[in-house]
């Protein structure tokens, strides 16, 4: 699919043919710069793997130019590879913010951790807290009106991108073992590594 976003007062200026730009955390190439926007070509595997598909025109989008070695870090470093696909299951007032939670996919779970960095529609963020699979967020007044944030509903559908340092972690935890195939973190390693008691 080819998409057309117009990037409102997202600057253009120091944005060429093959740069990257993040669409609700999606990483799409700019393969056109008509003046007030950019095309990108979106594959199946996109598609398929992220909201991009529930995309109708006029709808909003979260944009992010990529970072360069001179620009300010405000975040968590992020790559634009969506790991999977959460969901909104509640939004409530809290003072002047908003307590928003969505539930993650179990398999990505365990990269979840509290005060520890979440990328939900390409919005960098710290989880407040952790419950099963579900996570909660304090999104304050700003990021709420500039961000897409402010049209989020139960049941509405997410992209996440986990904190990078988790899944290098896990592969590093993981130690000789990476190589093989299904040499994933079990019981018995984290037992040989002083995590637990003893291997059961």
């Amino acid at each position: 699919m080819r998409l057309y976003i117009r990037t409102g007062k997202l600057p253009l200026g120091d944005v060429a043919l093959g740069d990257s730009i993040a669409t609700n955390g999606v990483c799409l190439t700019v393969t056109e710069l008509p003046g007030d926007g950019y095309w990108a070509d979106v594959s199946r595997e996109t598609l398929d793997l992220t909201t991009l598909a529930d995309l109708d025109e006029g709808s909003p989008v979260n944009l992010e130019k990529s970072l360069t070695p001179e620009s300010r870090l405000g975040g968590h470093l992020v790559s634009g590879h969506v790991d999977g696909l959460g969901e909104v299951v509640s939004l409530s007032q809290d003072a002047r913010s908003w307590r928003v939670v969505v539930r993650a996919p179990e398999n990505l779970a365990r990269y979840i951790a509290h005060k520890g960095s979440i990328c939900v529609d390409g919005t960098s963020l710290t989880v407040n807290a952790v419950d099963g699979a579900c996570f909660d967020l304090n999104i304050i007044p700003q990021t709420m009106s500039e961000t897409v944030f402010g049209h989020y509903r139960p049941g509405s559908r997410v992209n996440l991108e986990v904190d990078v340092i988790a899944r290098y972690l896990e592969r590093l935890l993981q130690g000789d073992r990476a190589a093989q195939s299904g040499g994933g973190i079990d019981r018995q390693l984290l037992a040989e590594h002083g995590f637990l008691g003893g291997a059961s």
